[in-house]
């Protein structure tokens, strides 16, 4: 019994772990690698079983150490794809936001790094916009005393701060554009930050769009969200 609840929960543990990085340097297409994830708590639940059966029946020779050891990292392995699966009953099935969903900013030089891309550069459409509007409606217009140059130079610092790849900086368009890579499973959501003037004020927007994907779990609406902080950061006096 120890020697199978061992090898069952290394098997959970390499399941999970493993598909973002599988999917992330080719090893597997995306489809293989959920599948993992899905088998991976399958086998989870089932190891979890069996150290509960150990608990309550065997006592006597149970090495409560690597029991409880096991027990701990299962729980912990098992939350993560339960929690993606929570989230994305939360969330609307979309993949496309913007803080304008009359005018969207227009991805420019990043539009060719998403050539090959399943989701096209264009953007999604009312049908997207709405959902949006139900999900996030926070998420519009931002609006500054600073000058277009200001708003410029503080959301490329914002870009590299948070640790995004600076893909353009066009003074004479007033756009940053920059891609946003998830370290577990390597997805690539593209962001467009379009400064504008308006009288004496400044307006931002911002759009965030997964390569892949039909649902981001919410993803590219916190990524706006924490963008506009780290801009609000760069631009508040220290």
């Amino acid at each position: 019994m120890k020697t199978l609840v061992t090898l069952i929960s290394f098997l959970t543990i390499l399941l999970v772990a493993l598909a973002g990085p599988l999917y992330k340097f080719g090893v597997l297409d995306l489809g293989s690698a959920f599948t993992a994830l899905r088998y991976g708590v399958y086998v989870g639940f089932a190891a979890l079983i069996l150290i509960l059966i150990q608990i309550i029946f065997m006592r006597k020779t149970i090495n409560w150490a690597a029991s409880c050891t096991y027990l701990v990292l299962l729980l912990v392995i098992i939350s993560v794809p339960l929690s993606l699966k929570n989230k994305a009953k939360s969330v609307p099935a979309i993949h496309d936001i913007s803080t304008d969903l009359v005018n969207p900013p227009q991805f420019v030089a990043i539009a060719t790094l998403r050539s090959q891309a399943p989701n096209p550069v264009e953007y999604a459409g009312e049908e997207t916009a709405e959902k949006q509007r139900q999900a996030y409606p926070q998420l519009t217009t931002q609006k500054y005393q600073q000058s277009t140059q200001q708003l410029l130079q503080a959301t490329e610092t914002a870009i590299k701060n948070l640790g995004w790849q600076l893909v353009n900086a066009d003074k004479d368009l007033a756009i940053v554009e920059a891609t946003d890579t998830s370290s577990w499973f390597g997805f690539k959501d593209d962001v467009v930050v379009r400064i504008t003037a308006n009288g004496k004020e400044s307006n931002l927007d911002i759009r965030s769009k997964s390569r892949i994907g039909k649902s981001d779990l919410g993803k590219n609406a916190e990524r706006i969200h924490t963008l506009i902080d780290e801009i609000n950061q760069q631009l508040t006096p220290h």
